[in-house]
């Protein structure tokens, strides 16, 4: 098969975005995820590959932080003009690069960074479609905190969606009340553009949008019952059927199982092995058309240096994958 998307020219390039940002979410550490992965080599790893890598620097968003004096709460939205300011510099970024014929290989940093990643894809993609990988559908809104469950650590998960690594979905398809301060971001992503693999820590108040938005979401259920290949398949007929529409594949490391990806925030039980995550990547690399890839919620501090080597090793591993490892050794 071919080695390039078809909307990628030769030479193929790939642009790293490095955003050690965790404003969005309230666990401290996962700033540090990207400069572990690229202190690891994975600029030289995507060479290897035959891509041309641009990677300049992590953005500091130093400019940002020092021009907010103070940040306080709106309604349940923690840090929201540090976060929207941000994710709006990383849409602006990432567009750019889409806009360069390049491929952005965002590396996060809390989730809520795809707010401007999949802004930027589809400033210059508007047909594309997104694969967003994660154990969390992080598509809350304002209104739909839950107040009924009492585990531990679904009230830790309750306590995260307050903070907008929770929210960036519902932000992009323009759901749930207006925030002006996130006025910036247009409701560009249709419900039949997004397709969920890995769901398995689901909130009443995001099933209850899923269903009334008829969002296609297949959770580890599906998985189980049907194979990680039958539901790549399944996933990728709902949003591209003709597979002719520009990719964006967002993938948030909580969806691996915590025993191959310990090294991160929320990470929740029955996840996706390491084989079944490298296959979503690898399928989405076959289609050839993927053009924005997103790798987030590597969180360095959260684990002991064994568990953060392996995941920073992961983490990498998936990036390769998706940028065509396989099918460079074949």
């Amino acid at each position: 098969m071919a080695s390039t998307s078809r909307f990628i020219p030769e030479p193929k390039t790939a642009a790293i975005v490095g955003c050690p940002f965790s404003g969005g979410q309230p666990k401290a550490g996962v700033d540090r995820g990207p400069i572990h992965i690229v202190e690891a080599g994975i600029v030289q790893q995507l060479e290897g590959l035959g891509w041309k890598v641009k990677f300049d620097g992590h953005h500091e968003f130093e400019d940002i932080n020092s021009s907010l004096t103070s940040d306080p709460p709106i309604g349940l939205l923690k840090n929201p003009r540090l976060v929207s300011r941000v994710t709006e510099a990383v849409a602006k970024v990432v567009g750019g690069h889409a806009q360069n014929g390049e491929l952005p290989v965002t590396i996060g940093g809390d989730h809520s960074l795809a707010m401007g990643t999949i802004s930027g894809t589809l400033s210059k993609y508007p047909d594309a479609c997104v694969i967003w990988v994660d154990a969390h559908a992080d598509i809350n809104t304002v209104e739909s905190t839950d107040s009924g469950k009492t585990s531990l650590l679904t009230r830790a998960i309750r306590l995260a969606y307050r903070n907008i690594h929770g929210m960036p979905v519902s932000f992009l398809m323009g759901l749930g009340s207006k925030v002006p301060e996130f006025s910036w971001v247009k409701p560009a992503l249709k419900t039949d553009s997004i397709v969920y693999i890995g769901l398995r820590d689901v909130d009443a108040g995001e099933k209850k949008i899923l269903r009334e938005n008829n969002i296609k979401a297949f959770s580890m259920h599906e998985v189980d019952k049907y194979g990680i290949g039958k539901v790549v398949d399944m996933a990728l007929d709902h949003v591209n059927p003709n597979r002719d529409r520009p990719i964006h594949l967002s993938f948030d490391v909580d969806a691996l199982d915590p025993s191959v990806a310990p090294s991160t925030g929320t990470p929740v039980r029955g996840g996706l092995t390491f084989r079944e995550g490298h296959y979503i990547c690898e399928a989405v690399y076959e289609t050839q058309c993927l053009v924005a890839l997103d790798l987030m919620e590597v969180n360095p501090s959260l684990a002991d240096q064994p568990s953060v080597e392996q995941t920073v090793a992961v983490g990498c591993s998936l990036l390769r994958a998706a940028l065509g490892k396989l099918w460079s050794t074949l």
